[in-house]
């Protein structure tokens, strides 16, 4: 296996993952190439050959044991461990983003939230107490954080990414809608649901 997966298979083996997850709350325990196909869009022939690409997963009739594959796909994403992110915004989008179970099923641990609001500070979302921004510095280092999630208005979206990058944190979840300007060693995702949206119908409409 290469030792770095180009985006492309990345971003497949992800979806995977999510349908893999899913799969395996609603009870079932094998899955078809044919199965993943129709729930992520992607061929099933591109499917068997990510996933031969890093061993032999499955069986011709059978398909795939779903918790077998799983952890082998948790293992080539290197997502595998607690990983412990921070959260910046306690508002509506930020109170739904930490109460949501999907990130404690991939191992994701929002460890921290931090707003600026004093009247937010010290309230509980899922399952932290929102902190004083001021304490984004000394929580990063003293918890381990590698990843921070902005949920903040677009105006405030640059500042929270600066302290993010000051303290250290290489990866960044914006959930704004501006445009960020990090380092070139600061990878930035930024998540759109009006433009997933417009992606989507583009495919189906024309």
């Amino acid at each position: 296996m290469a030792d770095r997966l180009t985006v492309g298979v990345a971003a497949r083996l992800s979806r995977y993952l999510q349908v893999l997850t899913q799969a395996r709350k609603m009870g079932k325990m094998r899955i078809s190439s044919q199965e993943i196909a129709e729930y992520t869009n992607i061929n099933a022939t591109q499917i068997r050959r990510d996933l031969s690409a890093f061993g032999k997963f499955g069986k011709r009739g059978v398909g795939y044991n779903i918790d077998s594959l799983l952890g082998e796909i948790r293992k080539i994403l290197r997502t595998q461990g607690q990983h412990n992110i921070a959260l910046v915004g306690a508002g509506r989008l930020g109170q739904a983003i930490a109460s949501s179970p999907i990130f404690a099923e991939h191992g994701i641990n929002i460890a921290a939230v931090f707003d600026t609001d004093p009247e937010k500070v010290g309230r509980p979302i899922g399952h932290v107490a929102v902190s004083e921004y001021a304490q984004l510095n000394e929580s990063v280092h003293d918890k381990n954080i590698i990843v921070g999630v902005l949920a903040v208005p677009a105006a405030a979206a640059q500042k929270a990414a600066d302290d993010l990058v000051g303290c250290g944190v290489k990866i960044i979840f914006n959930y704004s809608e501006a445009l960020l300007e990090t380092p070139a060693d600061v990878t930035v995702h930024t998540s759109n649901p009006a433009v997933e949206l417009l992606y989507a119908l583009y495919f189906h409409l024309t």
